[in-house]
């Protein structure tokens, strides 16, 4: 069927556009008569009689009328007032078409670019959007845009995509002016231009486009081709996220988590987030989840942590995944479970996340949901270690120390108790003072080689990132 094609729009025909209609080469002689029936189909269609206004388009059509003729074609397209047939509505926008009418070009050529009640043809799509575009249609120059940009029925030519492009966004089309600045801004296919690209996302912007809205803001925050400016950013999102677009709605949670471009608050943080994650914003699930296992911004609920944490991890994410397993493991929301702990560690872990992998060789280590192996404990340890786990580096290093699960090695010990002890970040704060203690302890038993072998071997180290299955 025809999607939304602006019917309403393409019914509301002027008497003078429709005195001038041409049918078989002649002019029209009973003008009142074909200009009453426009508009009483008007009429009953705007009283949503729309069988009504079929009967009335119809008279019309028969008369020539090509206004008229486009408007049986949606109707029938959409099927209203009469039983939905795009054969139909391709034969009245044909004969509506071939006396010039501009939007009975674009919409038969939809029908072509979309095999819709003709055999699909990109080549004969591409003819009739150029016969409208050059009437000036400009959503039919967008057409030809995205035509020459992907090669589809021509050969591929951006230099054009970017002309026709421009002659429909200069006329206001926002999805025209939104690709644009899409193209400048990235420099695809185009001069690298922020301003301008901010230029032609602004245009989108203020006629209420919410992606355009997403995107601007997007520059604001970085000051690309703008002076920098947060506030404006911050209204920016606020009018997208108005419109339910979802990464302006988490984006807004995140300014007020940090305080930029709008006042600093936990609690309008969540308020956003909420809203994102109810659309099934992943990265808003995930980070609501957060927010309620740690209460910030609310109320500290482990159960709603859970919740939201497996909305998130039932789309794939790891870090959910693992909090999911942490849940499970302390009984936190859900009863103890480790098996369950095990699982959602497993499939965290598999995706490289580096607290899966930790988690998981504690599992192994202490015998929690699997049985206990402290060679498998080592190898999860090692994946998270290489990824600059600092819990998991500290792990491995009593591994080495005391020969567990791996040969002892106190060279090997000392590599990894020094960069866990490393690691500045405040969650590794209360571990700082641990790994210094035990990679100090190690001196009293390391000889001066040894030593500098240790030292070089934590000079030299390098995290490794994972992806996939380990």
């Amino acid at each position: 069927m025809i999607a939304a094609m602006g019917l309403a729009a393409a019914l509301v025909v002027t008497p003078a556009a429709a005195s001038g209609a041409l049918w078989d080469g002649q002019t029209i002689q009973q003008e009142g008569t074909s200009t009453s029936n426009i508009d009483a189909g008007v009429g009953a269609y705007e009283r949503g009689d729309f069988a009504e206004a079929f009967r009335w388009f119809r008279m019309a059509a028969d008369q020539g009328v090509a206004e008229a003729q486009v408007s049986l074609g949606l109707m029938y397209g959409t099927g209203q007032g009469v039983t939905q047939n795009d054969a139909e509505a391709v034969r009245w926008f044909r004969l509506a078409a071939d006396q010039g009418d501009a939007k009975a070009q674009l919409f038969l050529g939809r029908m072509y670019a979309s095999g819709q009640g003709v055999t699909k043809s990109d080549t004969d799509a591409l003819r009739l959007f150029r016969m409208a575009a050059d009437q000036g249609v400009a959503e039919a120059q967008y057409m030809l845009g995205l035509r020459f940009f992907g090669g589809i029925g021509v050969s591929q030519n951006y230099t054009e995509a970017v002309r026709w492009y421009r002659l429909a966004a200069d006329q206001g089309y926002t999805t025209a002016q939104l690709i644009l600045g899409f193209m400048y801004a990235g420099g695809h296919h185009v001069p690298q231009d922020y301003a301008e690209g901010a230029r032609w996302y602004r245009l989108a912007a203020d006629q209420g486009d919410a992606e355009a809205q997403f995107k601007l803001a997007t520059i604001y925050a970085n000051g690309q081709g703008v002076t920098q400016n947060h506030v404006e950013a911050a209204r920016l999102d606020r009018l997208a996220a108005d419109q339910g677009h979802e990464a302006a709605t988490f984006r807004l949670g995140l300014r007020y988590t940090v305080g930029q471009g709008v006042p600093q608050s936990d609690v309008e943080a969540v308020r956003w987030y909420t809203l994102a994650a109810e659309q099934g914003h992943l990265q808003a699930q995930k980070t609501l989840g957060g927010n309620y296992e740690y209460g910030e911004g609310v109320p500290q609920n482990y159960a709603e942590a859970f919740q939201w944490y497996r909305l998130a991890a039932d789309q794939g994410d790891s870090d959910a995944q693992a909090a999911l397993g942490r849940l499970y493991r302390a009984g936190q929301g859900v009863p103890q479970n480790y098996s369950e702990a095990v699982r959602w560690y497993r499939l965290a872990a598999d995706q490289g996340d580096s607290n899966g992998q930790s988690a998981l060789g504690i599992m192994y280590a202490m015998g929690q949901g699997v049985p206990q192996n402290h060679a498998e404990a080592v190898r999860w340890y090692r994946l998270a270690a290489d990824q600059g786990s600092a819990w998991a580096q500290f792990n491995l290093g009593i591994n080495y120390e005391i020969g567990q699960g791996v040969p002892q090695n106190y060279v090997e010990a000392y590599r990894w108790f020094n960069l866990a002890a490393s690691d500045s970040r405040a969650l590794a704060a209360p571990l700082f003072a641990r790994a210094v203690e035990r990679r100090d302890r190690l001196l009293t038993l390391m000889t001066p080689a040894q030593i500098a072998e240790g030292q070089r071997l934590a000079a030299d180290w390098r995290p490794r990132i994972q992806v996939g299955r380990q």
